[in-house]
């Protein structure tokens, strides 16, 4: 007699294997040549942006402007200054790295959840293996005490 029960995958199961992990770069538009360009020019300009140097080269560019900010006296234009020069000009770059970390941290948990995914099926089909064999097991021994309980003719 064949096994109880009759392993069926899911069919999410073969899709999951082929396709991998989702990362952050799976998600760039590229659709259209269009879209391919600017997307690769996003990319560019933030990678360059994105940089602790390029945020020390804005402050440096913001400062150039301080002392004319400061002669006026002038409150609501050193204020502005802080926030539409300075803040604006050195919390972008920074901001950016930032997300570029934190891009990377979800890139490595999506492919740790990915590999624990893996190994939670593979040990399903373990249990599954195993299950099988115990059911071919107790179909053997039903079987034998099938036939000692049978009457013999005699």
């Amino acid at each position: 007699m064949a096994s109880l029960y009759h392993y069926v995958p899911h069919p999410h199961i073969a899709r999951r294997r082929t396709a991998g992990p989702v990362k952050v770069d799976d998600q760039r538009r590229r659709a259209t040549a269009f879209d391919r360009a600017n997307t690769w020019l996003a990319v560019k300009v933030t990678a360059v942006v994105g940089t602790m140097i390029c945020a020390y080269l804005f402050a440096a560019l913001a400062f150039v402007s301080l002392p004319s900010a400061l002669r006026t006296g002038d409150l609501i234009i050193i204020v502005a200054w802080i926030a539409q020069t300075f803040l604006q000009l050195v919390l972008l770059p920074v901001i950016i790295v930032g997300q570029n970390v934190q891009a990377a941290a979800a890139d490595k948990r999506s492919e740790q959840t990915y590999l624990d995914a893996e190994a939670v099926l593979h040990e399903a089909q373990q249990i599954q293996a195993h299950l099988a064999a115990q059911d071919a097991a107790l179909q053997a021994l039903s079987d034998k005490l099938a036939e000692a309980l049978r009457p013999r003719a005699g």
